[in-house]
This record gives structure tokens, sequence and C-alpha cells, in this order.
């Protein structure tokens, strides 16, 4: 029996157990990225741990996301982000210098290879055939030290791809339709494997914008093959030496396969407030609009520049619309430059916002009050822009670029002919905005360089013997990470002092919660299905933390923040009988008696007990050897300490 892709990649890094659908196995890691909001505490990690040097193939730290300075915060997190980078073998990714997944497809991305980053959306490496996933800070500073990155070994969905898309129909129709079928929980334990002929009409920038949003499935991972169509396109970056083919065996067999028909898609829209709330632009109809954004990892390619200037040209940005476009890299920017485009854009009236994520997560541009945006993005979860009652659409960039010019939402379609987009075989490499590390000898002299916003790994305790403590809040389904621990321009800086930022922490559900929790000590959160799905920020595990929760007790977990959670020390709890959900009130006292005891004996199924109602409520709390021991002992920081040594 033939192997996926997948398969092969993960086996061929294989540490620790074994390759059994469900069950949890250690994969070497060859490559690691960092972006400056979650950077900072990951390498406040990695420093925690001891080891002088990291001990991957490579790891970049990258500058991208906290580039608004307003106060001296962020500037001195990239100057402490820099200063570490220096001194323990990183590369250094300066402001500037781009998105830090456009920017690694570019210059660090190898076919095969496996990479996990500080940010959600690193899958977009599956692009190239990489095996990329997005972690917590503390995995990923872990993986730094040369330890195993451990997940579930996946079921592999086949999404079979036929056909060629249509003129003005692009490749984020193509991730919003994989969305619209399976749902944002839909990916949950799987990795989404792209197959078919219908590869081979898509180019390197269309295939990663298909696997970033697929972080949006709750998917641990998406991946193409990596054929002649990403040999061209590392050719064209100076780096044709580091590919190599990567596809699956013909016979490969799929644990679910999916049929798509390229030739059969239209323009596509996610509506509010979901990436699965997907419609047609027909559906939709005209849709009076506010503002356009056009960028993020998703769609701020040279590619996705080409159509948008193409659109542009000779008009003029509708009088009742802000437009801004943000370039994924600096090569991007300097290639928009040197072929025109950015004067075209210019003269339109785009706004040129620089290259890093912006409003992606609520830095800047948020609209109007209840203002209505078209965004080239991969999020659009309630308040995420920064306006709590903006109503954010998710579309591909051509629909975006014709829209901001009628101001209203318009099928591209009507655009009329569309040419041929091709890429340059040779993009313009400058990397003089990435600074090299120190070598082995002269890292003793680097001084790290710190700030007095940069505060410590919250303080951790082994498991206790016994838990009781109140349900210090009761939230819905599909809570994201969003609403633990929102982003934006006024938060965002704090995310290396988790003492200040844990003041945030659920105020989108309930503003007195963290007054609330404090005041308790010790507190437990039960909540609905997908729990902490969204962002791969640590920071919605660490706040909790710092204000004293014991356990999360929910439907159904999403897969990064489940890790996070036991990387904190946190139990992660689901009901046997989801109806139970309804048998708790917040403010009930839970007693979970003798858990030490029964996680040390790897009982995964206890009662826990509501002494407000007298209600015995049976859980699962799943915990493998490697995780039972992390809980036991606190955390995985407490965890690694010894074991990396």
């Amino acid at each position: 029996m033939g192997l996926t892709l997948t398969e092969k990649i993960l086996r061929a890094h294989l540490v620790d157990g074994e390759p059994v659908k469900g069950q949890e196995i250690g994969i070497r890691i060859d490559q690691t990225l960092t972006q400056d909001a979650t950077g900072t505490m990951a390498y406040l990690e990695f420093e925690a741990m001891g080891v002088p040097r990291v001990r991957t193939e490579r790891s970049v730290a990258y500058i991208d996301h906290n580039t608004l300075q307003n106060g001296f915060e962020n500037a001195d997190d990239h100057r402490f982000i820099g200063s570490v980078a220096k001194k323990h073998g990183i590369h250094f990714s300066r402001p500037g210098n781009g998105i830090c997944h456009q920017v690694h497809l570019e210059r660090y991305g190898i076919p095969g290879k496996t990479l996990i980053g500080s940010d959600s959306h690193t899958p977009t490496g599956g692009g190239i055939g990489m095996i990329a996933i997005g972690a917590g800070g503390l995995d990923v500073a872990v993986a730094m030290g040369g330890g195993a990155y451990y997940i579930t070994y996946p079921q592999v969905v086949k999404v079979n791809l036929t056909g060629k898309l249509s003129p003005w129909v692009a490749a984020k129709d193509v991730i919003l339709e994989v969305l619209r079928r399976l749902s944002v929980k839909g990916g949950v334990g799987k990795v989404i494997e792209y197959c078919g002929e219908g590869v081979k009409t898509l180019s390197v920038p269309e295939r990663a914008t298909i696997t970033n949003m697929g972080a949006e499935l709750g998917a641990t991972t998406s991946i193409f093959p990596s054929d002649e169509i990403t040999k061209q396109f590392l050719e064209a970056q100076g780096r044709g030496e580091v590919w190599s083919e990567q596809s699956a065996d013909p016979d490969a067999v799929y644990d679910e396969v999916v049929d798509i028909n390229l030739s059969e898609l239209v323009p596509l829209a996610a509506c509010p407030h979901s990436p699965d709330n997907v419609k047609s632009c027909e559906e939709i109809g005209k849709l009076k609009i506010d503002q356009v954004c056009i960028g993020s990892c998703t769609n701020s390619s040279l590619l996705d520049m080409m159509k948008v200037a193409h659109i542009l040209k000779g008009k003029t940005v509708h009088p009742d619309v802000s437009l801004s476009i943000a370039p994924g890299s600096k090569q991007v920017l300097n290639m928009m430059a040197d072929m025109g485009l950015l004067s075209i854009m210019i003269a339109a009236g785009a706004r040129i916002l620089e290259s890093a994520c912006g409003p992606c997560i609520g830095m800047g541009q948020s609209p109007n009050s209840g203002g209505i945006s078209l965004r080239t993005f991969n999020r659009n979860f309630l308040g995420r822009s920064g306006t709590k009652d903006g109503q954010i659409y998710l579309v591909s960039p051509e629909l975006a670029a014709i829209s901001a010019v009628t101001g209203y939402l318009t099928d591209p379609r009507e655009i009329g002919e569309m040419p041929e987009f091709v890429l340059p075989e040779k993009f313009t490499v400058n990397d003089n905005m990435i600074a090299l590390p120190a070598s082995e000898e002269e890292a003793a002299d680097v001084e790290i360089l710190r700030g007095p916003n940069i505060k410590p790994y919250p303080e951790t305790a082994p498991l206790e013997a016994s838990i009781e403590a109140p349900v210090s809040l009761k939230v819905e389904d599909n809570i994201t990470t969003d609403h633990i621990m929102p982003a934006g321009a006024k938060i965002l800086p704090l995310r290396s002092n988790i003492p200040a930022i844990s003041q945030h922490c659920f105020t989108v559900c309930d503003e007195a919660f963290p007054t609330r929790a404090k005041e308790l000590g010790k507190s437990i959160i039960v909540g609905g299905s997908n729990y902490g799905q969204g962002s791969s920020r640590e920071h919605a595990a660490l706040a909790p933390l710092y204000l004293g929760i014991k356990a999360v007790l929910v439907k159904s977990f999403a897969r990064i923040h489940r890790a996070n959670l036991v990387n904190a020390g946190i139990l992660p709890l689901t009901f046997v009988n989801e109806a139970d959900y309804d048998a708790i009130a917040q403010g009930d006292v839970l007693e979970l008696a003798d858990i030490r005891a029964k996680v040390e004996a790897g009982e995964t199924q206890f009662t826990v007990l509501n002494k407000t109602t007298g209600k015995e409520i049976p859980v699962l709390c799943e915990l493998t050897g490697r995780t039972k021991d992390i809980m036991l002992a606190g955390g995985l920081l407490d965890y690694t300490r010894e074991n990396l040594k």
C-alpha cells in the first residue's frame, strides 16, 4: 500500500512513537520561525532551557506584527529578539523585510523539510511541499533546543483538483470552497493534501494562499506536491539547489477524498463573522462597501499585486471607499516599484502600507463603526479588525480591487478579458534586511538587551493532588483565541508582559473576567465546541495561567490551543456527554478529587463533582505518557529543563 506525501515526510522525520493514526508521535524539526508578537515569549522560554545555540538546520526570527510603534514596548521587543537571535544562532528578519510566511517561502522554505512556527499560518510552507505546522511558542523553543515536536499522527484528506480556474476566479476561491464544505472544525486531526491534474495549473503563490488559509479548517497542516512548478519558483529565487521532487505514491490510500473541479468555481466571499460562512457574489448581491484591505500572509505575493495593479490601472478608487495595500515582503515591494505597479496603485488612490501584517491583526486600518470591509485576509472573527461592529468579508485580491473601484461588492468576472499573469524568471534578491547571527566564538560577548516591559514566564507548579474551584467563566461554541486573548494595536505590545496582558483576557466576552479570576485565586473555565480555534498564540493559555485557571472543561478543543494548555500546565478536559455542558453554571464549584493520582495512574476518564448542584459529570482527560508527565510537572518548561540537558 502506497504512502501519501504527508506520511512520507512524517515517517522520514519520526523520532518517537509509531505511525498509527490517532496516536502521538514525535518528529524532528528542521526549521523554525517566530514572529514578534509571539517571539519574545518563545525566546524567554528558550533562554530558560539553558541551551546556548539552536540545534535546528535553520531558525528565523521575523519582525512583522508589532510594527506600529506607539510607545517603547514594541521597539524594545524588537531589540530583545534581535540580540537573542545574534547570540543563539538565529537569522533575524528586520522590520520592513516582510511578513514571516511570505519571506520564508521566498528565502528559506525547502521541499520535504519540517517547519514549525509560533504563528498559526505557518502551513503556508506547504505550498512548496513542506510539512509546516503552527505551534505554541514553547513548542517552538523546545524544537530550537533540539527537542522533538509532538502531534497526533493525522488522518490525511485528499483534495482532488481537476480542471482549471476560470478567468478572474482565484486561489482564494479554492480555499473558501474547501471551508464552505468542511467548516472551521472539519480539518481537526487531519492534514489536507492537494492532488490531481488541477495542481499543475496553480503557481506556488496560489498554492501558498490555499495552504495558508487551511489553518482556518483547524487542520494540522496542508500540503501540495513539489514539482516542476515548485522548481521554477525556487530557481527564480536563486535557490534551485534546494529543490527536490515530493509527491504521494500513485496507490496512496487516503482517509477521505474531496473532489473539486476548478472550472466550476465562482468568486466567493466569507461573510461575517467566520471564515466558513461562505457565499457566492451572486448570493450576497450588490453590497455597498466602506473599505478594502489587500495584503496579509494569504494574499500579498507579487502575483497578487500584479493582478491588483492591472485592475486599478487608469481607474480611481470610489470616493466612498478607503483602499489600503500591503505588499508581503521587501522583495515584492521592490519589484512592484521596478515594474511600475506601485505608481499605478498610488495614482488610483490606494494607501500603500509597509510590508507587515498590519490590518489583518487589527494593527491599524480599523473600519468605521458598522463599516463593511472587504479584506484579502484569512480571518474575520468578531472584533478582530479593531471595530467590534465591523462587517468583515474575506475575498480574493481580484474581487477586492474591482470592488474598491465600483464602491460595492463586485464579481470580478465583470472586468472582461483576463490577461495571462506570468511570474518573473528571476526575482530580485536582496537579503540585506536579514541579520546573520554571531559565530559560536563571538556569541559569548553578545549582550541580551531587555526593556522594562519584558517580564518572565509566569510561575508554574506541579499538578495539585485535588482541585476544587469555582467556574469563573462559561462561554459558547467556537470561542477563538481572539476572544480569549485579543490582538490589536492596544494589546499586542503587551505580549511580552503576561501580568499586563492578562487584564485583557476574555474581556471581549466579559469585561469583569480578569478581576474576578484574580480575586478567586484559582478557578475553572467551561466552554463549548471547537474551543480555542484560530491563532497559535500561547498567550491564550499563559494569561489564564497567570489568572489562576487550573482546568478548562469544554465540548471539544482546537488542536494548537489544547497543546498550549497542556504546555502551561492547565488541565484540558472534555465532556463525555456534551449535554452535561448545560448542567454547569458560572459560579458553580467543581471538584476534581484525587486528580494527580488519577493522572499518574494513566486514567483518561473520571468524574467531576458539581458541588453546587450535587451532579456528577463524567469527563475525559486524554493525556499520553509524555503529556501526562508534562502535566504532572506543571508544564512543558519545567518538563523540558531536565530532559534537554
